[in-house]
């Protein structure tokens, strides 16, 4: 008796030592996400201007290149959350199999969106098929891998950490994408013949003057480094998924009985829909990560047709990832200090400073804008990821018996965030061709400046805005956090004295 009392004190600090995250664990966590990055932030600042400057793609087909991707990756969201809820338990778990699997063939998608085809009338149709088929490759990654979180660790300041190590190592990929990307592109966007002050008597000239490649020349300079980039990232996802499968283990749902049944996937999405927190939480972030995606996607064209900015453009973008990157752990010990409600009006910073960039262009501006849109950033990377688990852990506490629903949640989301977002580039990108955008030009109309002056300030703003007034309303406090962590721990416990009562029935009764 006395050894049972000394013991079950002791019980409690077992378990939580056994749920408790190694750093190499949370690492090699955080590093099989970033490849997706890497290459999500290549494509998300130079896709757009390779289309219309290499490829020779109108605005108009690559506004339906870049809507149509995204919109194949969303709808590609929930199917994957269908699938991977349906699948079964196996010796390396049930969501590595589907990252494992589709990998290579997001590697060879990627990198064929970045080649240029030795045909002119096709391209079209050659870039939609890659970027989509990249788009749903990508997706049936993203899901489990997102998924993974709740099945880390049932300690919620484990999974926020694991949360932070992943969020600091994606901010890092980005950087490391658009950098890679920047400096080996950048040769590529360089116009020789423009020059600051074009002669007076050929002002319509140098206007107008295209800096197309030679047309006999199919692997032209320009494609060439795009390509050399895309090998290069396609590197980085082989060795991001090796580092995911040696280094993380995944754990079966520790909440849920042997006797409980997954939830089916429509009458769970029906759920999920319903469940307040989460549709709070999906439609603020859904409106701020469109305003962060405009912005990546419209950047380098602002820099490189509206400020002047074409010699700086790739450290500008570089200043941009490396504050998010840094600042990461800040926002981490800022959420743990003063809840993350507090923590995500920092998404609000960027505002002022990117309307001063637009109406008052200068080099020094354009480094603090950048500077400060990174702090802005890294919160809205990081919040949304950290709080999906709480509302999972709200909605498990409302739905005991059921398990298989943490897909349907993560699936859900990037559906949104990602249609959202397409309908958005989209819309953008045939703005530039309604307003007349020219490619290869040295300067572009008045109309298509005024554009990508609203594109990058205006639009933005009124999405954050709109998202933090909606987020007011978001019901998950820290003390709530505290209490369902506490009736979940309850429950666990009792599912395993109920489990346990059962194998000693059983035992008896044999």
């Amino acid at each position: 008796m006395a050894g049972a009392a000394r013991g079950g004190p002791q019980r409690p600090a077992e378990e939580e030592e056994e749920y408790r995250l190694s750093i190499c664990r949370k690492l090699c966590y955080a590093i099989g996400g970033a490849p997706n990055q890497v290459a999500g932030s290549a494509s998300a600042f130079f896709l757009q201007i390779y289309l219309l400057d290499i490829a020779h793609i109108t605005p108009f087909h690559a506004s339906l290149v870049l809507f149509i991707g995204k919109a194949s990756g969303a709808v590609t969201d929930p199917v994957a959350g269908f699938f991977i809820s349906k699948s079964r338990w196996t010796k390396i778990g049930r969501l590595m199999p589907w990252m494992l699997a589709c990998t290579p063939f997001t590697i060879v998608a990627y990198f064929f969106m970045w080649y240029l085809p030795p045909f002119l009338s096709g391209r079209v149709a050659w870039y939609l098929t890659f970027y989509c088929l990249f788009q749903a490759l990508t997706t049936l990654f993203q899901v489990p891998y997102s998924a993974l979180t709740m099945f880390l660790s049932t300690d919620q300041k484990e999974r926020d950490s694991a949360t932070a190590y992943r969020m600091t190592m994606e901010v890092l990929g980005t950087l490391i994408g658009a950098a890679l990307q920047g400096q080996i592109v950048a040769s590529a966007h360089v116009s020789h013949h423009c020059t600051v002050n074009p002669p007076v008597n050929t002002t319509d000239s140098w206007h107008d003057a295209p800096s197309f490649p030679d047309p006999a020349n199919l692997l032209s300079h320009q494609a060439k480094v795009y390509m050399i980039a895309a090998g290069v990232i396609g590197g980085v996802y082989l060795l991001g998924v090796v580092i995911l499968f040696l280094g993380v283990k995944e754990r079966d749902d520790p909440y849920a009985l042997n006797s409980d049944r997954a939830i089916p996937f429509c009458k769970g999405l029906g759920l999920t829909m319903k469940h307040g927190p989460y549709v709070k939480l999906t439609a603020s972030f859904l409106l701020i990560s469109t305003a962060v995606q405009l912005e990546q996607s419209n950047f380098v064209l602002f820099c490189t047709q509206t400020a002047d900015l074409n010699n700086h453009f790739q450290y500008l973008v570089a200043t941009i990832l490396a504050s998010a990157a840094v600042s990461v752990p800040f926002w981490q010990k800022f959420l743990q200090r003063f809840g993350k409600k507090c923590a995500a009006f920092g998404i609000s910073w960027m505002i002022p400073f990117a309307v001063m960039l637009v109406t008052i262009p200068s080099l020094i501006l354009a480094y603090v804008v950048a500077f400060v849109s990174g702090l802005s950033i890294a919160a809205s990377l990081l919040l949304p990821w950290s709080m999906l688990p709480d509302v999972v852990d709200n909605f498990r506490l409302q739905n005991p018996h059921g398990k298989g629903y943490e897909t349907i949640f993560y699936s859900s989301y990037v559906f949104f965030t990602k249609m959202s977002a397409g309908i958005v580039l989209g819309i953008s990108a045939a703005g530039l061709e309604f307003t007349g955008y020219k490619p290869g030009i040295c300067r572009q109309p008045n109309d298509v400046i005024l554009a990508l002056k609203i594109l990058i300030g205006v639009v933005p703003a009124i999405l954050i805005l709109v998202g933090l007034f909606i987020f007011l309303f978001y019901p998950i406090t820290e003390e709530s956090r505290k209490e369902t962590k506490r009736a979940l721990e309850i429950l666990r416990r009792s599912h395993q004295s109920t489990e346990n009562l059962d194998d000693h029935t059983e035992d008896t009764s044999v």
